[in-house]
């Protein structure tokens, strides 16, 4: 596999440089004010309208229907034994930073608990509140960190199989959604299912961002000719990888291009002014890392 480049973009080096302490300020920081977020969720939105959408969060909520339980301190207690877990598991770093977000979690939650709901509509409040649980351990995990509880198993689950966290957090909190259907009502249930789907698909978007580039595959005969025009006339670097051909077994280069949205167009443009005959197949990148797009921590 051979990569081509114009080297004319100056390298930009990372806004914090990975191991110093500005670096770890910035993972912190993320921490708290994610847990900020996720815990103030929970008390304008969620707790008052009893969408227990998994998680430590809805056992707190359950529990309090059931026993008449203070969820920060349900929370506390859940959280102890699965602290270890992490830390077992995951490493010092990572029990380090679950103590943290063990700790802030349920006191976050408890300082918020006077603050009045939002709104008593239960749609709006599992869609925004789903959307703020969301977005609050998203920066949580990009901060590489935890706020302890059943979140520490879904990172325990993504670390060894590969899913995203969105996925492992699914999969644990649906046992959650199901203890609410029979301690609330079906309807809650419901609820708590359209937060819990909201609040994975926003911890995604946090963590990889919104889909803005795109990666092209152009297999032509003209090799040389759209190398130089991509190179040159888009200001894009290249990578040629070796292909076979499936009915001809052939060996043949495919040109792999990645492209902001905005050039999309004009590539298309410039391949098929180079070669009519070029087949090119247009694929979204989650996330893009390195010169000429995303570059750091962020």
């Amino acid at each position: 596999m051979q990569t081509m480049s114009m080297g004319k973009k100056r390298k930009k080096e990372p806004r914090f440089p990975p191991g110093s302490r500005w670096y770890i300020g910035y993972e912190y920081s993320l921490l708290v004010l994610g847990t900020f977020v996720v815990a103030a969720s929970f008390n304008v939105f969620l707790e008052p309208n009893a969408i227990a959408s998994g998680g430590v969060a809805g056992v707190s909520i359950l529990l309090q229907e059931l026993a008449g339980v203070t969820p920060a301190f349900t929370q506390w207690g859940l959280n102890i034994p699965l602290f270890g877990i992490g830390t077992w598991l995951l490493g010092r770093r990572f029990g380090l930073k679950t103590a943290v977000g063990t700790a802030l979690m349920p006191l976050f939650v408890l300082l918020t608990s006077g603050w009045e709901p939002l709104t008593m509509n239960p749609l709006l409040a599992s869609v925004f509140g789903g959307l703020g649980a969301g977005l609050g351990l998203g920066l949580v995990f990009r901060g590489r960190g935890s706020v302890g509880g059943l979140s520490v198993l879904a990172q325990i689950i993504a670390k060894y199989t590969g899913l995203s966290m969105g996925t492992s957090m699914a999969l644990i909190d649906g046992s959650v959604i199901v203890a609410a259907s029979a301690v609330f009502s079906i309807e809650q249930a419901l609820y708590a299912l359209i937060a819990l789907f909201i609040t994975t698909r926003a911890i995604d978007i946090v963590q990889t961002g919104f889909s803005t580039s795109k990666v092209a595959y152009i297999i032509t005969e003209h090799v040389e000719k759209i190398t130089q025009t991509v190179l040159h006339d888009l200001d894009r670097g290249l990578t040629r990888l070796t292909a076979h051909g499936g009915f001809t077994g052939e060996q043949r280069p495919v040109l792999m291009v990645v492209v902001s949205q905005s050039e999309v167009t004009r590539l298309k443009a410039l391949v098929q002014a180079a070669d009519p005959d070029a087949f090119v197949v247009i694929t979204s990148a989650t996330e893009v890392l390195g010169q000429g797009f995303k570059v750091g921590n962020g």
